[in-house]
């Protein structure tokens, strides 16, 4: 019966102490279990919030992307407008540039004109001194050649409308001037002393009648006058550019 009795003290003590082991390595194991399971948690946490931020930026990057789209829709639309601004003002400086060429042109036809008038009135006054003589009477003012002398050559005592003989020679040298320099305007007049310009228009016409009929100028480039002289008395014959064609053919380079 004691055997029996220490038999069975044995195994209960066995089977405690085999209990109090499974129940230790149990509440390890459930140590172990609620470390891992902690580990876990801040790994999903730590997940969690990198995903969170992911997100975050991925919509912070979608709204870059969308800005930089915006902006790079606003510089091509600039850049096609300074494109068609920058062909706007090449063609605005073509344009330009025509113009003043054409205004170049015009400018140098108007000088050629003004140094052929210079050299035209120098030509004139070399030939009048030629047919007329060193000692004629002969001037330039403002591009003209003036041809003069006393009236009481060309009328007896200036106050007639007849030409004189003598003064037939003098006349018809002025002629050959007249009909070598066939551009220049001729303006014959008669300045007296006595304030009658019917009578002054009437010898200006007279010379003219005999350079048109006696030595065939061209009636279209006289043009005969009376002038009150002053204190003198004299016949003039200008010899002028043809400002009329000149401000013609002007014209003519302006409106072109």
């Amino acid at each position: 019966m004691m055997k029996i009795f220490l038999y069975l003290a044995f195994l209960l003590v066995g089977i405690s102490t085999i209990q109090a082991q499974k129940k230790s390595e149990l509440i390890e194991q459930n140590q172990d279990l609620k470390y891992k399971l902690d580990s876990i948690s801040r790994m999903v946490s730590t997940s969690q919030r990198n995903e969170k931020l992911a997100d975050q930026r991925s919509n912070e990057y979608q709204s870059q992307v969308a800005e930089l789209q915006d902006a790079n829709a606003t510089l091509m639309k600039n850049l096609n407008s300074f494109a068609a601004l920058s062909s706007q003002n090449s063609e605005n400086i073509n344009k330009t540039m025509a113009a003043l060429e054409r205004k170049e042109k015009q400018l140098k036809g108007v000088t050629d004109a003004v140094s052929s008038n210079d050299s035209t009135a120098v030509v004139l006054l070399t030939n009048s001194k030629q047919v007329l003589g060193e000692n004629a009477k002969v001037s330039v003012a403002d591009g003209s050649v003036i041809i003069s002398e006393n009236l009481d050559f060309f009328f007896a005592d200036g106050i007639g409308i007849k030409p004189t003989d003598e003064s037939k020679t003098w006349i018809e040298n002025v002629a050959k001037v007249a009909n070598a320099n066939p551009k220049s305007v001729i303006t014959i007049a008669s300045l007296n002393i006595t304030g009658e310009m019917d009578i002054a228009l009437q010898q200006a016409t007279a010379i003219a009648s005999i350079l048109i009929k006696d030595y065939g100028v061209n009636g279209e480039r006289i043009v005969a006058v009376g002038k009150d002289g002053g204190l003198r008395e004299s016949l003039q014959i200008k010899f002028q550019p043809d400002y009329k064609a000149f401000y013609d053919m002007a014209k003519g380079d302006i409106k072109n």
